[in-house]
């Protein structure tokens, strides 16, 4: 597999939880927590790609052990400046391949996350990375958008997403590759500075293939964290696997 490339250096990480606040709130966060918990079992969990630590930090106040992989050490340095990071282990490293060391009961990726791997093979090692973490019977736990292709007319390829004074968000669709960038105008002084990431949208019918190719199988999907109903109309989900147990 390629070597991941950092798109999350220095100067996104200091504006990170300025420009993600409204996913910060209690009104957001607490579900999350709150379904977490509910799986752990008073066990480990390992959240991948755990950021500056919007789900990790308020997951450990609530007495859960919690240990996150990041790629990017400045927003891992983020993590460690805020009250209550010392209740959080970090490893710093690419979590398709990164081990954290000894086994947990829940394993997870929020917001997305999972796009953040950019091949199918990368979300396959994902997959089995977790596994071979996870104690008999713990679950996999991944929060993702539905990909919104049926919101792009034929023949375009972009697609606005966000559109005010400050912030614009155009998504481009490589659709044979199943590739997408997303690519962020945010006004800055006098100008507007351009932010691109790449990302792979994937499937729930091809995660659950990709889970079963680790030795998991489906638990549960939602539409969100409070357990609404997955439909054909919903626009993201959070779906449970879990390993068997020995």
């Amino acid at each position: 597999m390629q070597e991941l490339t950092d798109h999350f250096g220095k100067p996104i990480a200091a504006a990170y939880d300025e420009a993600t606040a409204a996913r910060s709130t209690p009104a957001v966060v607490d579900p999350v927590v709150d379904f977490l918990v509910g799986l752990t079992g008073g066990g480990r969990a390992l959240e991948l790609g755990v950021g500056t630590g919007r789900i990790a930090l308020p997951l450990a106040e609530r007495g859960v052990e919690v240990h996150g992989i990041e790629l990017s050490e400045a927003m891992a340095d983020r993590l460690r400046a805020k009250p209550g990071a010392e209740r959080v282990a970090i490893t710093i490293g690419d979590f398709a391949t990164a081990q954290a060391g000894g086994s947990f009961s829940v394993a997870y990726l929020v917001f997305n996350t999972i796009m953040n791997l950019t091949t199918q093979a990368e979300q396959v090692a994902c997959f089995r990375n977790v596994v071979s973490q996870l104690d008999p019977g713990g679950c996999f736990v991944i929060e993702v958008l539905v990909p919104e292709l049926r919101r792009l007319p034929p023949g375009e390829t972009t697609r606005v997403f966000a559109a005010s004074e400050e912030h614009w968000g155009i998504d481009e669709f490589d659709v044979a590759r199943q590739g997408q960038i997303s690519h962020h105008f945010r006004k800055v002084g006098d100008g507007f500075e351009l932010r691109s990431t790449p990302f792979r949208y994937v499937w729930p019918s091809e995660l659950d293939l990709m889970a079963e190719l680790a030795g998991m199988t489906l638990r549960e999907r939602w539409a969100g964290w409070d357990r609404e109903p997955f439909t054909s109309e919903s626009r993201s989900h959070v779906s449970v696997w879990e390993k068997p147990a020995e």
